[in-house]
């Protein structure tokens, strides 16, 4: 297995060890703006789940929950750095979740940005999400995004994951663009996404102990829960669940962020993660 991983040096030496996982169709670069204020914290490396960013895809083509948890496990275990303090956003939230409740021994504290944990019945909004990982979709979305511009559907994802589309500074949409036009380019993109979606379909469907939800309840390092309460992807309604769910969880809502808050408001994340590792333990 092959994994693109983004470091971001630390500006103060002996710091505890960090591992950011982003979300479906992202990759390392959405936790660039959190790294970059987190230097001085913790030792941030971000890491490109097979298939997206700079990862090539797996070879036994396992797109699963599952299988991109075990990326990041090998990714851990051989990169020697744990425990780590653990980050996922979305897709990453319900990977990372799956991480903690297997090894436990492999992570300090969990910190989950919108984790896609199972939401019945989810938002409208969401559903075309959903909709990725149906039957033939890998040959028939080129040509029903054929018509639109890189740019044009990079400003289309954007608008929906961030609560205040305003927010979208130049210079991330030329990244998301430029990042879109090379992955386009790249045989296995529209296929990593659409079975990326059908493992996170077919994870909300697992019941038992297999669960994402069982999962959680096996958790018990300190969790620190972010939602946003214009998230139109992951409804902030499930947070009080996800409270409960987890051993030692404290929550954080952020009433204006989109899906992606540690891109939205990168400030009142690293914020929000200080606190909580100042003082972990405990609900609030």
């Amino acid at each position: 297995m092959t994994l693109a991983v983004r470091r971001r040096a630390a500006t103060v030496d002996g710091l505890e060890p960090a591992l950011f996982v982003h979300g479906l169709g992202g990759s390392s670069r959405n936790w660039s703006a959190l790294m970059e204020l987190l230097a001085g914290d913790v030792e941030c490396e971000a890491l490109d789940l097979p298939g997206f960013g700079a990862s090539p895809p797996p070879e036994n083509g396992d797109y699963s929950i599952y299988g991109h948890a075990r990326a990041v496990l090998r990714e851990l275990e051989s990169a020697g750095r744990g425990p780590v303090h653990l980050f996922g956003n979305s897709l990453g939230g319900a990977v990372v979740t799956r991480v903690a409740a297997l090894r436990p021994d492999l992570v300090r504290s969990l910190t989950l940005v919108s984790p896609a944990l199972p939401e019945l019945p989810p938002q409208c909004s969401a559903l075309p999400t959903a909709l990725l990982g149906g039957p033939g979709m890998s040959r028939l979305l080129p040509r029903l995004t054929r018509a639109s511009s890189p740019g044009q559907r990079a400003r289309d994802v954007l608008s929906l994951c961030y609560g205040d589309p305003s927010r979208i500074t130049p210079e991330e949409f030329s990244a998301a663009k430029a990042e879109l036009e090379r992955r386009q380019s790249l045989p296995y993109f529209w296929d990593s996404l659409t079975r990326s979606a059908r493992g996170l379909v077919n994870a909300y469907t697992l019941g038992g102990q297999q669960s994402l939800w069982r999962q959680a309840e096996r958790v018990m390092m300190p969790t620190l829960l972010v939602y946003g309460g214009r998230d139109r992807l992951v409804s902030h309604r499930v947070a009080g669940r996800a409270c409960r769910a987890f051993g030692a969880a404290r929550l954080v809502l952020l009433p204006d962020a989109g899906h992606v808050a540690m891109m939205e408001y990168p400030e009142l994340v690293a914020d929000a993660f200080r606190e909580f590792r100042a003082t972990p333990t405990g609900r609030g």
